[in-house]
């Protein structure tokens, strides 16, 4: 139905220009709020009153008269009714309507998605430091960032998915005192625990479970392999270097098999310490200090990140000369910038917010042609687990946190991925682990995942071939609950790109929600496999157009779409 909607755009617009030259190009259509009202709605008469010095319902007779006699409304629109003040409410005919089907059924998989852009973008997402097991933290940026990345390629974007992780600096050195203690076979709560006699401010060690698993394959000289890297350990208790390597190798081994686990792939893995060996961060250093934007307080070196909106100057090198954590940001995002990514996507957790002013400030500071705003972010809140009606906080794998592959095994990745993409980001969730295993229509994926089943069993009883029904007439689909059903296919490519505008995962999920509805209420209004072989056909293609948009809404979030239930 897009072509046909298009049509009647242009139809709208051709009114308006005649109306009041210059604004056609403002021309859109609305949804109305009651669906009785119509299919459209259109708010323009209202808003050329002003201007024309025209009531408003005397301009929207005027445009009502111009689009009945356009081709486009007089091939699919059944009446345009004035309401209110102005408002023109647009109903259509049911075949426009059952536009949606053909198209479903001539695209298949490629409904809904945009040929390619030419545009590049990249979504870092998870970045999760090697010192323990993914938390749901984690899980919520790999369900956020997967279905990002998926609603821009829908879009025709070319996607990288980066995962950027610090694999230096003070929490790798506490998980390397962690592990070497662990391997001298003391424990959580010994006199050396949880400060190093060596360290004294070096406190709060890593006391789960999993830091005994490394150490005692550390001492076995195993040798562990990630995506990114592989390391064979010594076996030595005192070769802290040994104990630092092998045991990021072995916890990046381990953050794989949870990414595994929930079908999550990255196409890079971003290490920090690269932005030092390389000489990005001296130069991004030098590139800032150009600018004149700097300044030397206390023996450090501060950037007035105060002059591009920033609450407060921030310091970039610090007394003793080390770095603080927004300088090697700086240098990563224009790292991001060079390779050619004139858009880039932040999915990190609410804590981060006052990091954004900062590295943006400091991109401006480098001129490097970076422009304002750049990159964007995501920011998500943390998520709460219930199950069993408490709420669980600590498992004994992590030492103090219910961890992502905790809740994949309680549950199921599918029911992970659609929960934690379910809501806006920046709302609280609480994820139900009891809801998430239910098998009835209060559980939202097995309620859209059901819809799917139930469609797939249908066409299994009638044994035919799909592909045939592409040339079905269509014309029998006039009930109702079909024409509800098949203006709710016909929103989906609008969905995704909107979604994708917005960086909105959670629109698909309330639109799958509202299509498997508009299927169960067709289904229990309709027969389908009735002797007439005309109808017939015409309600399988309608349901087969509908199993394809929930497959492919489904796919976006990766969510599977099983045939059986």
């Amino acid at each position: 139905m897009l072509q046909v909607k298009q049509e009647l755009l242009g139809a709208l617009a051709a009114g308006l220009e005649a109306l009041s030259p210059g604004s056609g190009e403002k021309a859109a259509f609305e949804s109305p709020k009651v669906a009785a009202h119509g299919d459209f709605a259109s708010t323009a008469a209202m808003q050329l009153a002003k201007p024309l010095k025209l009531n408003p319902r005397q301009v929207a007779e005027t445009l009502r008269a111009s689009l009945l006699a356009s081709a486009p409304f007089q091939q699919w629109v059944e009446s345009v009714e004035i309401a209110g003040p102005g408002f023109l409410n647009i109903k259509l005919k049911p075949q426009a309507k059952q536009q949606a089907v053909k198209e479903v059924l001539a695209t298949g998989e490629r409904y809904g998605m945009q040929p390619a852009n030419g545009q590049h973008i990249m979504v870092e997402f998870v970045s999760a430091n090697p010192t323990g097991p993914l938390h749901l933290g984690h899980g919520r940026q790999a369900a956020l960032g997967d279905a990002i990345c998926s609603l821009y390629a829908s879009q025709g974007w070319d996607v990288h998915r980066e995962f950027y992780y610090n694999d230096a600096g003070v929490q790798i050195e506490k998980l390397a005192m962690s592990t070497q203690l662990r391997a001298k076979g003391f424990k959580p709560g010994d006199d050396c625990w949880p400060t190093d006699p060596d360290n004294p401010e070096s406190k709060n060690f890593y006391n789960g479970d999993y830091v005994k698993d490394i150490a005692d394959d550390f001492l076995a000289k195993k040798t562990v392999k990630a995506d990114d890297r592989e390391f064979t350990a010594s076996g030595d208790v005192d070769d802290i270097d040994s104990i630092r390597q092998f045991a990021v190798a072995y916890l990046r081994h381990e953050q794989d098999l949870d990414l595994k686990a929930f079908e999550v792939k990255f196409d890079h893995y971003f290490l920090e310490s690269s932005l030092y060996t390389s000489g990005k961060v001296d130069e991004t250093v030098k590139r800032i200090e150009a600018s004149g934007k700097t300044y030397e307080k206390d023996g450090a070196l501060w950037l007035a990140t105060t002059e591009f909106g920033d609450d407060k100057d921030r310091v970039m090198r610090k007394s003793d000369g080390t770095y603080t954590y927004f300088l090697p940001d700086v240098a990563y995002h224009i790292s991001k910038w060079e390779r050619g990514f004139t858009k880039a996507v932040n999915i990190q957790g609410t804590d981060h917010h006052g990091t954004i002013a900062r590295v943006r400030a400091g991109l401006q500071a480098a001129s490097v042609g970076i422009p304002k705003g750049y990159p964007d972010y995501v920011l998500h809140t943390m998520v709460r687990v219930m199950k069993g009606g408490v709420e669980v906080k600590i498992s004994k794998r992590s030492g103090g946190y219910v961890t992502l592959r905790d809740l994949i095994d309680w549950t199921s990745k599918d029911a992970v991925r659609f929960f934690l993409t379910s809501r806006k980001a920046d709302t609280e969730y609480t994820f139900d682990v009891d809801l998430a295993v239910a098998k009835n229509n209060d559980n939202p994926v097995y309620y859209v995942q059901y819809a799917h089943a139930r469609i797939c069993s249908v066409l299994t009883a009638w044994g035919g071939d799909v592909a045939s029904l592409s040339s079905a007439d269509l014309s029998p689909l006039s009930s109702p609950q079909a024409l509800a059903l098949m203006l709710q296919i016909a929103k989906y490519p609008e969905m995704l790109r909107d979604a994708a505008m917005d960086l909105a995962p959670h629109d698909v999920t309330f639109y799958l929600r509202e299509l498997a509805a508009a299927y169960h209420s067709y289904y229990d209004a309709e027969r389908i496999l009735v002797d007439e072989e005309n109808v017939r056909n015409a309600r399988l293609a309608l349901v087969a157009a509908t199993a394809q948009v929930l497959h492919n809404g489904l796919a976006v979030l990766g969510v599977s779409a099983p045939r059986k239930m």
